[in-house]
C-alpha cells in the first residue's frame, strides 16, 4: 500500500491537534505549516474534509485556528485514511486477465487488508503518546 502525501500530512495535522489538545488556544494553520513542513494551501484542503468529518472544529479570528472536536481515542489511523479517500480498494483485473495478473491482484489484496488491519489497531490517541514520549516505543498489533 502506497500512502499519499495526502494521508500523511491529515495525520500530522490530526496528531498535532491532538498533542496541542490540552491547550485552549487553537492551532493556526501557520503553527502546524511550520512545524510540519506542509504547504499551506494542501493543509487548508486537508483540513477541509477532516471539518466535515466533525473531528475538527475551525476558530474565527484573529486568534482563530483549528482545534480536536472528538475524543482522539475513537479515531484510527485507519479513519483517518479513509477520510482522505486515499484507501480504495483497486482491481487490476480485466475479462482478459490472465493467471499472472489473477496471482498479482490476489497479493496486492491481501497487502491492503493486512495494511487496513495495522492502520485500524492505531487509535489517534495511542500514536500521539508515541509522538510525545519519542519513538521508541513500538506498536504490537
Amino acid at each position: 500500500m502506497v500512502i499519499s502525501a495526502r494521508v500523511h500530512y491529515a495525520c500530522l495535522a490530526m496528531l498535532e491537534l491532538t498533542i496541542r489538545s490540552g491547550n485552549s488556544a487553537p492551532v493556526t494553520v501557520r503553527e502546524i505549516t511550520d512545524q510540519h513542513n506542509i504547504p499551506g494551501p494542501f493543509l487548508v484542503q486537508i483540513l477541509r474534509p477532516l471539518k466535515k468529518m466533525g473531528w475538527v472544529e475551525s476558530v474565527r479570528g484573529s486568534q482563530g485556528g483549528y482545534r480536536l472536536s472528538v475524543d482522539p481515542t475513537q479515531i484510527t489511523i485507519l479513519d483517518i485514511a479513509e477520510a482522505m479517500s486515499c484507501l480504495d480498494k483497486n482491481s487490476f483485473l480485466t475479462e482478459s486477465s490472465t493467471d499472472s495478473a489473477a496471482t498479482l491482484q490476489e497479493i496486492w489484496d491481501q497487502a491492503n487488508e493486512s495494511s487496513r488491519l495495522v492502520l485500524s489497531g492505531l487509535r489517534l490517541s495511542d500514536v500521539a503518546e508515541r509522538c510525545q514520549h519519542g519513538a521508541a516505543m513500538m506498536f504490537y498489533i
